[in-house]
Parts: C-alpha cells; sequence; structure tokens
C-alpha cells in the first residue's frame, strides 16, 4: 500500500522496528522512506521499541496524516496519542479484535475497555478490510459514524499463473500422481483460529472414503509445527500430508500454482482479519475453499470461484473440498484472476485509501 501511495504521489515514512538481519536504521524502498527502531522484545505479537512514542511525536508534528493499525496495541495507543498531542488526523486499519487465552484474555480484556477506546475515539476514520465485521466485532458498534471499508489488495503482478516444473512439484512437497492442497498459515497459538486443525480431520474422512486421495502440504513454520505433524500421524495421514515449514517468497506463486485447491478453514470471525492469502491463490488462479468467516467469502459464492465449508466441521469441509476437486476449474481459474485484478488489486486499494485521507484533512 506504501509504494502505491508513492505511485500516487504522495511522501511516506514508515516506522517499524529493526529485525536482526537489516543493517540500516533508515533507507529508502521504492520511494518509501524506512524508519527502524530497536526492540527489547514482543508483548501480543508487538515490538516494544522504546523510541517509538518519542519518534512517532515528533512525525506527527510534520504529517499530513497519521495511519496507525490494530491489533498492535503499543503501536497504535502512542500513534493515537501522538495525533491528539499535535491534532494530527488519525487514521486506523482495524484488522479484528483483541483477544486472549487464560490471563491473556483478562489482559486484552481491560485493554479493550481503556487504551483501546480511547485509540478508536481519537480516530478520524476507522477502516475495516470486509463490511460484515463491523457488525461482528464487539468494540466497532460505538464508532459506526466513522467507520468504512477498505479492502486488503494482493500483488497481481507477484502473484499470477505460472508455468511449473515437474521438478518443483516434488521438491516444495506436492504430487504428480494426486490432485494437490495448499494450506499456508503460521503454525503458532495466535494462529490456530486458521483451522489446521479442521482440515486435517477432512483428510482423514478423505483418506477413508478410499479412491484418489489429495496430497495436503502446510506452508508455514511455529512453535505448534511438530503438535499438527504429531496429530496427522495420530489421525494416520501422514503419508498424505506434507509439512514444509517456512515457504520463500520466490517459491510461494510456485507453491499457489502447482495446488489444484488452496484451503483455509477459518474459524473466527472476531480473529480472521481477512485472508489475504485467499485472495493470493485466487490472483494465480487456483481455486479456493475456505468458510463464511474469510473477507471475499461472499465474492467466491457470487462469482463461482470456489465454495465455503460450514466452520468448524470437517465432514463440510472434507464435501465441499470433494465436490470442489470434482468439478472444472479452468472458468474459475480465469475468473478469479479476473476478480483480483478489478477489484483487489493494491491500487485499486490505494486509491480507495486516498479518499479517505482527503476527506480526513478536509
Amino acid at each position: 500500500m506504501s509504494k502505491e501511495l508513492v505511485e500516487l504521489g504522495h511522501d511516506v515514512t514508515v516506522l517499524c522496528a529493526k529485525a536482526k538481519e537489516e543493517s540500516a536504521y533508515r533507507e529508502v524502498i521504492d520511494g518509501v522512506e524506512v524508519e527502524r527502531l530497536d526492540d527489547i522484545g514482543k508483548v501480543a505479537q508487538t515490538n516494544i521499541m522504546p523510541q517509538f512514542p518519542i519518534s512517532v511525536l515528533q512525525h506527527a508534528r510534520e504529517a499530513d496524516i497519521i495511519h496507525t493499525h490494530i491489533p498492535t496495541p503499543w503501536t497504535a495507543d502512542f500513534s493515537a496519542l501522538a495525533a491528539k498531542l499535535t491534532g494530527t488526523p488519525l487514521v486506523v486499519t482495524y484488522h479484528n479484535d483483541i483477544v486472549g487465552n487464560d490471563l491473556l484474555d483478562y489482559v486484552a480484556s481491560v485493554y479493550n475497555h481503556t487504551a483501546l477506546r480511547f485509540t478508536l475515539a481519537t480516530a478520524d476514520k476507522i477502516l475495516i478490510t470486509q463490511p460484515d465485521y463491523l457488525e461482528s466485532s464487539d468494540h466497532l458498534h460505538r464508532y459506526t459514524e466513522k467507520v468504512e471499508v477498505n479492502s486488503n489488495g494482493v500483488d497481481v503482478d507477484t502473484f499470477r499463473p505460472i508455468d511449473v516444473a515437474d521438478e518443483d512439484v516434488e521438491r516444495l512437497g506436492f504430487s504428480n500422481e494426486s490432485p494437490n492442497l495448499f494450506f499456508l498459515s503460521v503454525l503458532d497459538d495466535v494462529h490456530e483460529y486458521k483451522g489446521l486443525d479442521v482440515l486435517l480431520e477432512a483428510m482423514s474422512l478423505l483418506v477413508e472414503r478410499g479412491g484418489t486421495t489429495p496430497r495436503l502440504v502446510v506452508g508455514g513454520g511455529g512453535e505448534l509445527k511438530p503438535e499438527y505433524e504429531s496429530f496427522a500421524s495420530e489421525l494416520g495421514i501422514s503419508e498424505h500430508v506434507h509439512f514444509t515449514g517456512y515457504i520463500p517468497d520466490d517459491d510461494l506463486v510456485t507453491a499457489y500454482n502447482i495446488a489444484d485447491l488452496f484451503v483455509l478453514p477459518s474459524l473466527s470471525s472476531d480473529q480472521e482479519g481477512f485472508g489475504l492469502v485467499v485472495l493470493e491463490a485466487l490472483a494465480c488462479g487456483t481455486p479456493v475453499v475456505t468458510t463464511e468467516v474469510v473477507g471475499v467469502s461472499d465474492q467466491i459464492v457470487s462469482h463461482d470461484i470456489g465454495s465455503l465449508a460450514r466452520v468448524g466441521d470437517a465432514e463440510s469441509l472434507c464435501q465441499t473440498i470433494e465436490s470442489e476437486l470434482a468439478d472444472t476449474h479452468t472458468k474459475k481459474s480465469n475468473r478469479g484472476r479476473e476478480i483480483c485484478e478489478s477489484e483487489y488489486s493494491w491500487e485499486s486499494s490505494a486509491k480507495e485509501l486516498e479518499l479517505v485521507y482527503d476527506k480526513s484533512v478536509s
């Protein structure tokens, strides 16, 4: 989005944490000024940067707009404070509610009733990535008048149909002999809502039914990877499932193109802000199976570019996968690509965002 805004003639500065492998604290990437700050660790997947409050305040004095994101407590809240102190318009993209387990659920509740309310009250505009989220969120109802939809985009130049070599199929763990399913997520407790456990159960049902069992490739690393591998073993489907670990960007487009079907059985509308990987698959011409909580679920049904399974229902997911694999995908592949180009490119998303900015500063 930052790159597209630069293309539209805007000056964009990104303030972020400095990763260990990055050497430069300041640099310009594709016209975007990037300023990196040292951190002292993470809380709730958010880098804690001691310099951030001062730095964002300095930038706020010169900026026409501050744009921050939730769920990232700390950076969002100090951005809101800087906006309040300087009178700078604030735009907040609200991806999903902040929730937690056990003690973290209590901490999240305290945050949601204090700092979150301040940040949302301070915002001039609150952006959501799918219209249904206004109803499903527990915290947006009191700010309805300043909520607008700004869909995520996909890089249609990067994610595109390509020819795939047989050696790439085997190298990435897919099969040349059976249909291929692809799932992609970070495999940690934060992303359990992506529904991989339900997909593994659906795979066991597909194996039980006989016939040609598809190959499932699970992309992504994380501390729960061994647990998912053990679960696949318990279900007796290890020979039909391959866990690749982290997939480099250069191989990701190849993986989407190899797959006959991309599957994302997301479980929680509270946590699934959009499901960008679904767009990436569609842009590559790969039909999808997902659930109604994903941001583009309505378009998947209305444009017939995939199918929806019932949330958390392994039997429904199994049947939906069977039905999609039995269907012909030529038209679906073309339609999915066309929709991404016309409605979900980063260029179109950036133009929508530009209009929001204009209204915020007027």
